[in-house]
């Protein structure tokens, strides 16, 4: 399996299909197929694979900041910033991850509650 075989690296290369809302030169955006509320995104880095936060090293950094400030800006495009929205990050198979290649969920539209299992 190549670096980026996984679904997220065939939704980067267009050969499946995903509802992409957020594209930059390094991030995509898309919704999440089984949503746990009612706004529901993934945000992938398009151009480096890195399995799980727990893989990142310290070059990542910019990498990982740049995750967190697409999510911030679709949020406020989206409006999610006046009520707000809730930003997670799952790393490994305890925390519900089940795509290894790094990504956010952004989770808005709706209260939240406390912390629990959102999905993957």
């Amino acid at each position: 399996m190549s670096d980026n075989d996984t679904i997220f690296g065939k939704i980067i290369r267009r050969e499946i299909p995903a509802t992409i809302v957020y594209e930059d030169d390094e991030i995509l955006g898309f919704n999440d197929v089984s949503p746990q509320a009612p706004a529901h995104v993934l945000f992938i880095p398009k151009n480096t694979v890195i399995p799980t936060l727990d893989d990142a090293e310290p070059g990542d950094a910019a990498l990982l900041g740049r995750l967190m400030l697409a999510a911030a800006e679709y949020a406020r495009r989206q409006g999610f910033h006046q009520n707000g929205y809730r930003v997670v990050m799952n790393c490994r198979e305890d925390a519900g991850q089940t795509v290894f290649h790094l990504h956010l969920h952004l989770l808005a539209g709706a209260p939240l509650g406390h912390f629990g299992a959102i999905g993957r």
